[in-house]
């Protein structure tokens, strides 16, 4: 090396600045510097990233609505813009990237990225697909310790979560044997939507379609508004989502995971409304087999939506009033909660408490102060860990589509999370789906 390059790379070292053997310019890790963050999705669900990721370096949006993108160049008037994400993921220098797209990009966007060496901050849910949910989590396995990854289920870090794991890990209610999550969303839809008229011209249809297969366009996808609540136009469909099981049923399976410490399922049944080929269903109940841990005995966890309720342990709690919620049940008692409160009803023979003491709180588990706080600061020290990577998120989406599986076979199954496959062939056939010419989920 010679003397003007040797002080060439000292500068851009003294910099913050890191050479890349592809000979590309990177912020160095350490708590101080900044990110070079791509938003793919810059509106809609995006538009709840703008503020925390301000504080990094924004230098691409990606989103297949032009008027999004000027919408989003607003706040980040420096950033280079995409319609495309498969080309957003090779802008120069880029550290990491938030994805808050349709559904059905999700796991796509995600793998190729891990593919990439980038950081990965992912809306819910993330896969559509048990295997593409194992596809991302076998990518990120591979680099874990030198990426990091979060799924946006961000009331995660609401201290109520921990207060409920600490009360059941100390005995509240006793033997843990029951963990019941419910939903009383009702968005029921008869089929995919007709053609009505031609996308306008700031909409590219067809990269809003993507991997999915061909269906014309519909205003109507779109008439949910830009609050991000219009993925209730669309994630019902079943080439776009999963419906409430991704939805909000990743929320409330995020708050049961965390309690029991699971990983996958060793059978699966589930019951609801007549299935219906192009829509999720509104209605349904499924049910999941967990064995023993090193901190408790096999569980069985159940999952209701829909308007079907999950049967309370006293009559004056209202599963439907409370809307999403969770329920522990053990031998001494039940805990029964929403993000923000809990209520424990010991059992009522031997409902003293005596056998219970609250943990002081030096001994409380440690708080998640900021839930994008937690995945930057991993970014920028991969030997961090973030609260809902992409091994435990992956693996209670896995359980859910599984409960869909179930639904659709009309008949429960076993299941080996080592191979991923159940022992039905008819449930086997549906883990996996075709996608769209042009389309890789592994790129």
């Amino acid at each position: 090396m010679n003397r003007r390059h040797f002080l060439s790379k000292s500068t851009l070292a003294a910099s913050g600045l890191t050479i890349l053997p592809s000979g590309l310019l990177r912020a160095q890790d350490g708590p101080n510097s900044k990110l070079n963050i791509a938003l793919i999705g810059a509106s809609g669900r995006g538009n709840a990233h703008h503020g925390w990721i301000a504080q990094e370096n924004v230098v691409a949006l990606c989103d297949v609505d032009e008027e999004h993108l000027v919408h989003g160049l607003k706040k980040f008037p420096k950033a280079k813009t995409y319609r495309d994400w498969r080309k957003c993921l090779d802008h120069p220098g880029l550290d990491a990237i938030v994805i808050a797209t349709p559904d059905h990009h999700h796991a796509f966007i995600s793998n190729w990225a891990l593919n990439r060496n980038l950081h990965v901050y992912c809306e819910k849910p993330l896969a559509i697909t048990v295997e593409e949910a194992r596809t991302v989590r076998s990518n990120w396995l591979s680099k874990k310790g030198k990426l990091a990854t979060q799924v946006g289920t961000q009331m995660h870090a609401q201290p109520n979560y921990a207060r409920m794991k600490e009360m059941i890990l100390d005995g509240a209610i006793g033997q843990l044997q029951h963990v019941i999550g419910w939903g009383n969303r009702k968005l029921p839809r008869s089929g995919y939507l007709k053609a009505e008229g031609k996308p306008p011209a700031n909409l590219d249809w067809d990269l809003w379609l993507g991997p999915a297969s061909e269906h014309p366009y519909n205003p109507d996808y779109f008439s949910g508004g830009d609050g991000g609540s219009n993925c209730l136009k669309w994630n019902m469909f079943r080439d776009f989502g999963v419906g409430q099981m991704g939805d909000m049923g990743s929320h409330m399976m995020d708050m049961l995971w965390n309690g029991i410490d699971a990983s996958f399922p060793t059978s699966v049944k589930a019951a609801g409304e007549t299935f219906n080929p192009e829509v999720t269903p509104v209605q349904l109940e499924a049910h999941f087999e967990h064995p023993a841990n090193d901190w408790r005995g096999p569980v069985r966890l159940s999952w209701y939506q829909g308007g079907v309720l999950p049967r309370m342990p006293y009559r004056g709690i209202n599963a439907d009033a409370i809307g999403h919620g969770a329920m522990f049940k053990g031998d001494k008692g039940f805990i029964i909660a929403d993000y923000h409160n809990r209520l424990m009803l010991p059992d009522a023979k031997d409902g003293d408490l005596t056998y219970y003491t609250p943990r002081k709180t030096e001994d409380q588990l440690p708080a998640i102060s900021s839930f994008h706080q937690n995945w930057l600061d991993a970014c920028k020290d991969p030997s961090k860990s973030t609260c809902c990577d992409f091994e435990y998120s992956s693996q209670y989406i896995e359980q859910m589509i599984l409960g869909l599986v179930a639904h659709q076979v009309g008949e429960g199954f076993d299941y080996d999370g080592k191979t991923g496959n159940t022992s039905n062939a008819k449930a086997n056939a549906l883990l996996s789906r075709e996608y769209r010419k042009g389309w890789t989920l592994n790129g």
